[in-house]
């Protein structure tokens, strides 16, 4: 079976708790980042009764600041995935593998994309 996490990974990063398999795919955006803009949307819901424009300058705010984090994120696994294939040399058929399993990480993540 597949294991994204671990064909991710460069191969001179030790095994570890990393490699683990996980119950689906990385999450683009990390944790600290994901729960602060959780945090600051439940401000702006809590505070939208006592002062509406301001609650909805928070939310926006949150809005712009996790699309910029996505799009980071994902111009960052493209970079990732265009330096990995690009840096094989040509040659043996062993690399076929690398490059397919490349071309599922790219279909993989374009995929996310289109269900989000």
């Amino acid at each position: 079976m597949y294991d994204q996490t671990r064909a991710q990974q460069s191969s001179d990063q030790p095994p570890g708790r990393s490699q683990r398999r996980t119950s689906g795919p990385e999450p683009l955006v990390g944790a600290n980042e994901r729960d602060e803009i959780v945090r600051r949307l439940g401000r702006a819901i809590n505070h939208f009764a006592d002062t509406p424009r301001e609650a909805l300058a928070e939310a926006e705010s949150a809005y712009d600041d996790a699309v910029a984090q996505l799009v980071s994120a994902l111009a960052e696994r493209r970079r990732l995935l265009h330096d990995g294939w690009q840096e094989q040399e040509h040659g043996p058929e062993s690399q076929s593998d690398e490059l397919r399993l490349t071309l599922r990480q790219y279909r993989e993540i374009t995929q996310r994309i289109l269900h989000l």
